[in-house]
């Protein structure tokens, strides 16, 4: 399916935020280097990767209205994992308690929040890609033997 709307703005990446801070990303390192992700996202990457993720998610255009209400593309993150040498992020998402909360009016089941969810989750992975594959010539930290977890 094809979800036939137009690109939005990209996210704004707060600076201030530690990626430590959410609770489904491990991070190493501080140096996120988001301003220079926000550059590589305005140079075309978030354009790219959304068209390319559009072109492909089975979120429908009443589902995109709820994103777009509910302003959850400006939830997004992005950031550099410098001890895995890649992009990381922090994919916005709609609340377990969505039905006490009554976020929103057109949100009545569980397939709609999931739906929501997981095509959220992905439009994060494929803009990692693209910034990874097409922005980005950066290499992991180099780190020492001693460093690397226990397997």
């Amino acid at each position: 399916m094809t979800l036939d709307v137009a690109t939005p703005d990209r996210p704004e990446l707060e600076s201030a935020m530690s990626a430590e801070d959410y609770e489904d990303v491990t991070v190493e390192g501080d140096e996120y280097r988001r301003e220079e992700l926000a550059e590589a996202l305005d140079d075309g990457a978030w354009a790219q990767a959304f068209e390319s993720w559009a072109a492909e998610t089975n979120l429908d255009e009443a589902d995109w209205d709820v994103v777009t209400d509910l302003d959850l593309v400006e939830e997004f993150d992005f950031f550099w994992d410098s001890f895995a040498g890649r992009v990381g992020y922090h994919a916005p998402g709609l609340p377990e308690n969505w039905r006490e909360r009554n976020i929103h009016p057109d949100i009545e089941s569980w397939e709609t929040v999931s739906s929501i969810n997981a095509s959220l989750t992905e439009l994060g992975q494929v803009v990692c890609d693209v910034l990874a594959d097409d922005y980005l010539d950066w290499e992991a930290d180099e780190v020492d033997a001693g460093d690397l977890p226990d397997f």
